[in-house]
């Protein structure tokens, strides 16, 4: 673990060993491709304005980033992989977007930008990290009064285990391997409490439900599964 910040070096290096694949589709990343129009739904449909300031948090390659910006949002991209951010430059360029990637990570752009997003997005990387709810502490502080907050992770349980790690990585490959850790896996009640800490307010929460037979996504609202999303609003 790197001694100054809340960043996991193996996590780093994992992610930039699969840089190269997260633009595409079929391949192992395909997974957040196909989840992405919906993930993008839950938070448009929740936007506190119109064309907000967004930041993204562990943006990776830019795939939720590029959406956020197609729909009008003004969007600033972090990641602590250089390798990630230089593939989302690259392909932002190629796809005529302005998106502002930043090699930094959240705790401290909160120290310098804090209260300057109408939305943070923090997608897929708590369970990334040694220290979750400090990410969730820099998230809440990077908000603007009103702005809202949303957190996608996995659950902690042994369906979650048997699901989203021994069948989505080992067996249906839906990701690569050693993409996720049991241990740093987050039951909603933790992240919930990490919030409220924070000054966040819980105001929903859906669930990615996958079907194999038919290899597809759908979202179940009010739902805490496996794969889980909520949003989160900072009180005024």
């Amino acid at each position: 673990m790197n001694a100054n910040t809340n960043v996991d070096d193996a996590e780093i290096a994992h992610f930039d060993r699969i840089a190269e694949l997260w633009w595409d589709p079929d391949g192992k990343m395909g997974q957040l491709h196909a989840i992405n129009h919906l993930r993008l739904t839950f938070i448009t449909d929740r936007f506190p304005t119109s064309n907000p300031r967004v930041v993204d948090v562990g943006c990776g390659g830019g795939i939720l980033s590029e959406a956020l910006c197609r729909s009008g949002a003004e969007v600033t991209g972090i990641d602590p992989s250089s390798l990630s951010l230089k593939v989302a430059r690259k392909h932002a360029l190629s796809e005529g977007l302005e998106i502002n990637y930043r090699s930094v990570d959240v705790e401290t752009l909160a120290q310098a930008e804090a209260g300057s997003f109408d939305v943070v997005t923090c997608m897929e990387m708590l369970e990334h990290v040694p220290h979750p709810e400090h990410i969730v502490a820099a998230c809440a502080r990077l908000l603007k009064p009103g702005g809202v907050a949303f957190f996608s992770t996995i659950n902690r349980s042994f369906k979650a285990f048997a699901f989203a790690i021994v069948a989505g990585e080992y067996i249906l490959g839906l990701l690569p391997r050693g993409t996720h850790r049991y241990d740093r896996l987050i039951r909603p009640r933790e992240l919930y409490g990490w919030a409220a800490t924070n000054g966040l307010r819980h105001t929903a929460v859906a669930s990615l439900m996958y079907n194999p037979l038919r290899h597809r996504f759908r979202v179940a609202p009010n739902r805490e599964d496996v794969n889980y999303m909520a949003s989160f609003k900072r009180e005024t």
